[in-house]
C-alpha cells in the first residue's frame, strides 16, 4: 500500500486512525460514550489514555464521526444507540477521511515547510486555533469536535494555551485529547476532563485489527500474523513494528540465543548482528533483552547473589543500547557486549 504524505500520527505500513473503521477491545469506553451521549450528559471534554499503539487514536476518531454525524438533534434522542460506528460511505465519514470536514480540528505535529521535515512538537500558534474554532458557528449546524493527538507533543505554552479553551468550554463542542502518559499532564487538563483510561487488548483483537490491516497492505506477511500479536503485549502498533522489516525474525533468534545461556555461539552473534541496521530492530533486539532477564529475575528459586547480577547485567544492557543508538555505533560489539554480560551474570 502507498504510504501518502509523512504524518506524525500514522504508522507506516497501517491506514491512518481517520480511516480506521473497526475498533476492537475497547467495547467498555465506547458504551461509557453511548450511555453519557443518551443521557445528554456528554463531557466537553475527553482524555484518552493508555500506552501507544492501542486504539487510542482509532477511537477518538470514531467517537468525533459519531458526534459529527449526529448532531446536536440527536443528542436527547431516546431511540437506543449500541454503537459508535459510521458507515464509511456516509458522507461525515467521507469529510473526515478527506480532512475536510468543517467542524473537525485536528491538532498535531505538522510537516516544517522549510525543512520537509515533520516538527518536533505540536506549535503553540495552532493550539491557539482552537480558541477561535470553538467560538465560531459549526458549520453544519451541529457540534464542533478538535482532537489533540498527542498531549505529550504540547510544549508548556501549547498546554497552557489548551488549558485556556478546557476553562470556558462552550455549547456543542467537544476536545479529545490524546495521551501515553495522562500522568504527566497538568493536573488542571486532566481535572477538567472526563477520562478513558484504555488497557492493552487481548492478542485475539491485536490479530483481527492486524487482519483489517493486511487487507490494505498486501505486503503483510498473513502467516506471521499470530506470532506478532502473541508478542505484541497488546499493542497493534508494536505487532505491525515487529511483522515489517526483520522485528520478528529479530526477537525469535534473540529469544533462541538468550535461552542457550550461559553458552554462546558466536557464529549465531554474528548474523543476528547484522539484522540490527535499524534502530526498529535494535529495540526489539532490547525489548526481548529485558523480557528474558525480566522473566529471569520472577524466578522464585533465584538466590540473592544472581538476581543482583542479572539487576546489573540489564542496566548494562540498557545503558549500551542507548549509546549505540543515539552514536550510530557498530552493532556487533554491542551484541557481543550484551551476551557476554548475560553470560556472566547467568552462571551458577
Amino acid at each position: 500500500m502507498s504510504d501518502g504524505p509523512q504524518e506524525a500520527d500514522r504508522l507506516a505500513g497501517a491506514p491512518h486512525p481517520r480511516d480506521t473503521q473497526n475498533l476492537y477491545g475497547h467495547a467498555e469506553a465506547e458504551a461509557a460514550i453511548l450511555a453519557a451521549w443518551q443521557q445528554s450528559r456528554l463531557p466537553h471534554a475527553l482524555l484518552i489514555g493508555g500506552p501507544p499503539g492501542i486504539g487510542k487514536a482509532t477511537l477518538a476518531y470514531r467517537i468525533a464521526r459519531f458526534v459529527l454525524a449526529a448532531g446536536a438533534a440527536a443528542r436527547a434522542s431516546t431511540q437506543p444507540i449500541n454503537t459508535l460506528a459510521v458507515p464509511p460511505d456516509h458522507p461525515v465519514s467521507r469529510q473526515v477521511s478527506a480532512r475536510s470536514h468543517p467542524d473537525l480540528l485536528v491538532l498535531r505535529r505538522e510537516l516544517n515547510p522549510e525543512t520537509e521535515k515533520l516538527r518536533t512538537e505540536i506549535r503553540v500558534d495552532d493550539v491557539r486555533r482552537t480558541v477561535s474554532f470553538f467560538g465560531s458557528t459549526a458549520a453544519l449546524g451541529g457540534y464542533r469536535v478538535a482532537i489533540v493527538d498527542s498531549a505529550e507533543e504540547l510544549n508548556r505554552n501549547g498546554a497552557n494555551a489548551l488549558l485556556k479553551v478546557l476553562e470556558e468550554p462552550p455549547p456543542l463542542s467537544l476536545l479529545i485529547i490524546i495521551s501515553h502518559s495522562p500522568g504527566r499532564l497538568l493536573p488542571t487538563i486532566r481535572s477538567r476532563c472526563r477520562r478513558l483510561l484504555l488497557r492493552p487488548v487481548s492478542s485475539a483483537d491485536v490479530e483481527k485489527a492486524l487482519g483489517d490491516i493486511a487487507e490494505h497492505n498486501p505486503d503483510l506477511p498473513r502467516e506471521e500474523i499470530a506470532a506478532a500479536a502473541a508478542a505484541s503485549g497488546g499493542s497493534v502498533r508494536h505487532a505491525l513494528e515487529l511483522l515489517l522489516g526483520e522485528s520478528l525474525e529479530v526477537r525469535d533468534l534473540t529469544a533462541s540465543l538468550l535461552n542457550r545461556l550461559p553458552n554462546v555461539d558466536a557464529e549465531a552473534l554474528h548474523g543476528l548482528s547484522d539484522r540490527l541496521r535499524r534502530n526498529e530492530e535494535l529495540a526489539i533486539f532490547a525489548e526481548t533483552v529485558g523480557d528474558w532477564l525480566a522473566a529471569a529475575a520472577t524466578q522464585v528459586s533465584e538466590p540473592p547473589a544472581r538476581l543482583a547480577r542479572l539487576a546489573e547485567a540489564w542496566e548494562k544492557v540498557r545503558r549500551a543500547t542507548v549509546e549505540a543508538e543515539v552514536f550510530n555505533l557498530d552493532r556487533k560489539p554491542l551484541v557481543f557486549q550484551v551476551f557476554s554480560t548475560l553470560a556472566e551474570a547467568t552462571r551458577r
